[in-house]
């Protein structure tokens, strides 16, 4: 469009926006669809219970998992039974608050859950708190 002088040599400095707004549209979409599969953390099928919270998992809280074939994770990595009282002793070192967050399989048998809890007070947690999802209706 624009006229041209005379010049035939000369250079268009003027940058053009339009890939680089479309590029950066593209990975805020891909961004917005990976994040939340990201922080999903262990994957337990949690019992239903009409009143329940929302809980994040964060690096500030000591969380504890028990998956159905008794697999344990603590802060989303696997950890052996036998080692779990030492990693949470090493987990709660420096806290004021010792508060444990656990999650176990709604398939899991009760005793198998009660010997996580006993574990998990020998490792020093003061209180648990049991997480549910939220009943549906």
């Amino acid at each position: 469009m624009g006229m041209s002088t005379g010049d035939q040599g000369s250079l268009n400095s003027n940058i053009n926006v339009t890939p680089l707004a479309d590029v950066m549209l593209v990975l805020l979409i891909i961004f917005m669809v990976i994040t939340p599969l990201l922080q999903k953390g262990v994957d337990v099928k949690l019992p239903e219970a009409e009143f329940s919270y929302d809980h994040a998992d964060s690096e500030d809280v000591v969380n504890v998992a028990v998956r159905l074939d008794n697999a344990i994770y603590l802060n989303m990595v696997p950890v052996a039974e036998s080692e779990l009282v030492t990693k949470l002793s090493a987990a709660f070192e420096g806290k004021a608050e010792r508060i444990l967050f656990l999650k176990a399989d709604e398939g899991l048998e009760y005793r198998d859950v009660m010997r996580v809890m006993e574990l998990c007070r020998d490792g020093g947690a003061d209180e648990i708190g049991l997480i549910t999802d939220k009943k549906a209706g």
